[in-house]
């Protein structure tokens, strides 16, 4: 989904709201927020970007027989703990906490870094934890329209 997609749904939506009150907004947008959490919690466990596609395979190491490489990558970072939601009457989000935003943001952008504190540097590929689908902006419709009737 991109930005005009985003800013076309806002659109739409921003009169309807305007109309709620603050507890009401709120509760709306915790309930998008959690719709969100768990469709990017399911994409992540699926392995594949926003668009559909699948992530990049993990790079092997030399004299590494699997092991670890064989499963699949971000298992816990889709938990609640480290995949949170914010809610409140303006606005709802999604994103991870601390240390794991760095790991999420290194492979959301595909970023050089550091395989491990002090090793070596590695150019990890754009792997999207967190994007938006046409399938979580329809269940934002939905869920908006829903809440509105």
């Amino acid at each position: 989904m991109d930005d005009g997609d985003l800013q076309a749904l806002e659109s739409w939506v921003e009169p309807l709201i305007a109309k709620l009150g603050p507890a009401e907004r709120r509760r709306l947008a915790r309930h998008v927020a959690r719709e969100l959490r768990i469709s990017q919690r399911e994409r992540i466990k699926a392995q594949q970007n926003p668009d559909g596609s699948a992530y990049a395979p993990r790079a092997a190491l030399r004299g590494q027989a699997g092991g670890i490489r064989r499963r699949a990558m971000f298992t816990r970072l889709r938990t609640a703990r480290f995949l949170t939601m914010k809610a409140g009457p303006n606005a709802a989000a999604v994103a991870f906490l601390g240390r794991v935003a760095r790991i999420a943001k290194v492979h959301q952008q595909g970023l050089r870094d550091r395989v491990e504190p002090g090793g070596p540097m590695h150019q990890y590929p754009r792997r999207e934890l967190l994007g938006f689908t046409r399938a979580d902006r329809e269940r934002i419709r939905d869920s908006l329209i829903d809440h509105l009737t």
